[in-house]
């Protein structure tokens, strides 16, 4: 069954977006500032532009090859069984990503909200509905996004703000840290979190104007950058690199330091968890699926919504086999890094034989919706 194209370019970034700000950003200033102290700003902004390297492999790709996911134009670049190989490590690294981040959240919410609650309740409990979310074609899925995209920017950017009041410019000096000699795998492991810009490859083929993808990509990962980096420049500069160092969800901790105006809300912790399960939320739904769309296209499936409950149980178990949450944060910086060569190195290296070998797909015209296949 075909689909029209129905994606905008502001659709397509909403979903980078929302995609991109999910479960990391509780910890990012803590992961920013182990890396280089005050400098942390600095190594995000710089882990934002390894984002855009990989982002701009897999939007270019899209538009060489317009009808066409990474898992379709692979083979037709390298070949069926070496894209199969490729594909895989996708899909699996994928899967991986979405446990973790459901682990993740199964943590924060049993430490902060539910005590007495079993995080397997809580990780089942959202994959259950990212599995059942994914059910739906593309278009839904954007739409979702879309639906989600402003609940999670603006409240997000509203406690930034409200917060720089109690900041101080000198804890974000010197810029480039006091010791700079660990900022290269900070960015490494900050340019993981925009590993969500893989999604692109699926919402590409969808798009009315896939020659757009690129200037889509750029905004959407533009205003979650921006995001990030606003962040963690709040965060340093309301406690410091020192006792950020003491904290293991910076942002959490910055939420309850910021009032409203007027005193009206003592503190938007309780406001700011509320957007962050949303954002968290987005993020497992467009992990998971990459993770089951990417498997029912190098599979031949017909349907993608039998393998979504298939693979449930898995991704569950993955999820669930960190011990304690200073192993989990281990793993997950540890997978990210790696996840690099997949969603950096991978799309590279096919958009480098693709224009050497002048491989490129059907160019859609600009005044005929067509189908995708």
């Amino acid at each position: 069954m075909s689909n029209m194209r129905q994606i905008t370019t502001i659709q397509s970034a909403a979903v980078q977006v929302s995609t991109i700000i999910g479960v990391g950003v509780l910890a990012l200033p803590l992961i920013a500032v182990r890396a280089a102290d005050s400098g942390a700003p600095l190594v995000t902004l710089l882990g934002l532009m390894v984002g855009y390297v990989g982002l701009f492999a897999i939007t270019i790709l899209g538009m060489r090859f317009p009808d066409q996911s990474i898992i379709q134009y692979s083979e037709v670049i390298i070949g069926k069984w070496l894209a199969w190989i490729g594909n895989l490590f996708a899909i699996v690294f994928f899967a991986v990503l979405t446990s973790l981040a459901a682990r993740e959240f199964g943590e924060v919410v049993v430490t902060s909200v539910l005590k007495s609650t079993p995080v397997e309740v809580t990780v089942i409990v959202m994959l259950l509905l990212a599995s059942f979310s994914c059910r739906n074609n593309i278009i839904t899925f954007t739409y979702l996004h879309h639906f989600y995209f402003p609940l999670i920017l603006f409240p997000g950017l509203g406690i930034v703000v409200l917060s720089m009041k109690n900041a101080d410019l000198i804890n974000l000096q010197p810029i480039i840290g006091n010791d700079p000699s660990h900022m290269l795998t900070g960015v490494l492991t900050i340019g993981a979190l925009f590993q969500g810009t893989f999604i692109m490859t699926l919402v590409i083929p969808a798009m009315r104007k896939p020659q757009k993808a690129l200037l889509a990509g750029f905004v959407g990962l533009l205003i979650a950058g921006g995001l990030y980096v606003a962040i963690v420049v709040a965060a340093v500069g309301v406690f410091g690199s020192e006792e950020i160092k003491n904290l293991l969800w910076p942002t959490l901790e910055l939420a309850k330091a910021t009032t409203l105006p007027a005193n009206v809300l003592e503190r938007l912790d309780a406001a700011f968890l509320a957007v962050w399960v949303t954002a968290v939320f987005t993020t497992l739904l467009s992990s998971y699926f990459l993770t089951i769309r990417m498997a029912s296209e190098m599979f031949r499936l017909q349907d993608h919504k039998a393998i979504s409950t298939f693979l449930l149980p898995f991704v569950f178990i993955l999820a669930m086999l960190p011990t304690n949450i200073i192993q989990l944060y281990a793993v997950i910086e540890d997978v990210g890094r790696v996840g690099l060569y997949i969603t950096i190195a991978y799309p590279g290296l096919l958009l480098i034989i693709s224009l050497v070998r002048k491989k490129r797909g059907n160019q859609p015209s600009d005044n005929v919706m067509e189908p995708l296949h």
